[in-house]
């Protein structure tokens, strides 16, 4: 069983900075592309940004220059650094991953459950 857990969300002012972490755990034999999502308040859930198992990362224009993706291998976790945040960055931000649990068989996605980011003074 393979999960995903975030944490790092939270009330920050305009300007400010979060880092959030999503760590997979469980039978994990191979983890492909790991991305951020994010759903704001009436709206549709959104990608962020996206990193490749080699390190590639690639972000939605609205964040380009603010937020970085990163990723430890070696822990199975993912992280985005968001700096220079503002009021329309609020939303409940989803980690996504795509595992291969066994040698032998397929690739599944996986999602974490959400953590809340607020933006506002």
């Amino acid at each position: 069983q393979v999960q995903l857990v975030e944490s790092g969300g939270g009330l920050v002012q305009p300007g400010g900075s979060l880092r959030l972490s999503c760590a997979a755990s469980g039978s994990i034999f191979r983890i492909d592309a790991m991305s951020w999502y994010r759903q704001p308040p009436g709206k549709q859930r959104e990608l962020v940004a996206t990193i490749s198992s080699d390190g590639s990362p690639t972000y939605t224009d609205s964040v380009k220059g603010r937020f970085t993706i990163s990723r430890d291998n070696a822990k199975n976790t993912v992280y985005l650094q968001m700096n220079s945040l503002k009021p329309e960055d609020t939303a409940v931000y989803y980690c996504h991953a795509e595992i291969k649990p066994k040698i032998l068989g397929p690739r599944y996605i996986y999602w974490g459950q959400g953590t809340q980011v607020t933006v506002s003074s």
